[in-house]
């Protein structure tokens, strides 16, 4: 072996700072960490809360001087919502802007169609912004989420519920997609707990706007609990609809209508709806004294309210910055990886439930809890539940 040649090329190597296996996107001075969301399509609102909330807490240890010593540089890409845009999106982050890893991407469909692309490049997915059990199963080494699933959150609420309210003929009105059947075949598999069965399940299309005819058919069938796979627009639809036909049976659903917009959009028919959740709805006069202080400092940083993603991105930056900090110095994919899987999460200022990972445990929590609208807002109505 020539040593001068091996001699040289370390002194090349070193002179542009970097170590000869240099992990990408990470330098002596920088750690560069990127993320895709929705800021121009249909669910732009939460792809911008989102970003806003990783942003605030990626700057402000940021303004403490990194994480040892390096700044993080958090590289945003929009891709419309859409799965073709993402792929692009995934080739720039990876190929010019060099990522570390991916945080936070928005999406189910988009985060799908490019983890095997961040994957052959030995790049994290971490914590993605889907409660799709996709996002951690099957187990794989690069992925790790955040999220409890849909199917979990019902699985595990629904026989609390009927208990608690005397149920006897629990139905469901879900979106036809994936996220529908989540909240079918977790209502299925928790009520097969109890030894009950659906009396009635019906669907709408994606985009609907007049749920009449499901409203009618779920009061004909005597449903005294609905479980809601629905969304915002589609939830206000049906609750709005069932009042005005004198159908009041308990409703149900999950954090895919665990929004503000409910109550402020839908008005005072929509007091009453119960949904699973993990962190709560930040209201500035409710609030502890470290969230009243949170939301001011993202209102001064942002100029408007935080909404619930921006808490889910500020939590999940978080938890990146804390497990970075136990990686260490040498950073690597697998000195962080080992640091995830050997850090217990603890619950946050939001309520945020603990997290664990292991090598054969890629999801940090399936624990949510019940909350209700009272009165035009979300209250706590429980402690959490689940196996963790």
């Amino acid at each position: 072996m020539n040593w001068r040649i091996v001699a040289i090329a370390a002194a090349v190597a070193l002179a542009h700072g970097t170590a000869p296996a240099q992990t990408q996107g990470v330098s002596r001075n920088e750690i560069v960490i990127g993320t895709i969301q929705d800021l121009s399509g249909p669910i732009a609102a939460l792809g911008k809360a989102s970003r806003n909330g990783m942003q605030m807490r990626l700057d402000e240890q940021n303004e403490k001087g990194g994480v040892h010593g390096r700044k993080i540089r958090f590289v945003v890409e929009d891709n419309g919502y859409d799965p073709k845009r993402t792929i692009l999106a995934t080739h720039k982050l990876l190929d010019q802007d060099r990522i570390f890893l991916m945080l936070g991407h928005l999406g189910t469909a988009t985060n799908v169609a490019v983890m095997p692309l961040l994957f052959e490049r030995n790049i994290i997915n971490l914590f993605p912004f889907s409660p799709a059990r996709q996002m951690f199963d099957p187990v794989h080494r690069l992925k790790f989420a955040s999220f409890a699933p849909y199917y979990d959150q019902i699985r595990q609420a629904l026989p609390l519920v009927v208990k608690q309210k005397g149920v006897k003929k629990p139905c469901i009105i879900y979106q036809d997609d994936d996220l529908g059947e989540e909240h079918v075949k977790g209502a299925e598999d928790g009520l097969k707990t109890i030894n009950m069965e659906l009396a009635e399940k019906t669907s709408y299309k994606r985009g609907a706007t007049d749920f009449s005819s499901q409203v009618g058919r779920m009061a004909r069938a005597g449903c005294d609990l609905v479980v809601l796979g629905t969304v915002v627009r589609e939830t206000i639809g049906t609750v709005s609809e069932s009042r005005k036909a004198g159908f009041n049976p308990v409703f149900l659903g999950t954090t895919s209508l665990y929004f503000d917009q409910i109550h402020k959009l839908g008005g005072p028919a929509m007091d009453g709806i119960m949904a699973a959740h993990t962190v709560a709805v930040p209201y500035a006069d409710s609030a502890s004294e470290p969230v009243r202080a949170w939301i001011g400092r993202y209102k001064a940083k942002f100029g408007e309210d935080p909404a619930m993603h921006a808490v889910y991105g500020y939590t999940n930056a978080d938890a990146l910055i804390t497990a970075l900090e136990k990686a260490g110095p040498n950073l690597t994919t697998e000195s962080l990886i080992a640091a995830i899987e050997g850090t217990k999460f603890p619950s946050d200022m939001f309520g945020s439930a603990e997290m664990t990972f292991s090598p054969t445990k890629r999801l940090g929590s399936n624990r949510a809890r019940l909350a209700e609208i009272r009165n035009g807002r979300w209250v706590t109505i429980s402690d959490y539940f689940g196996e963790n």
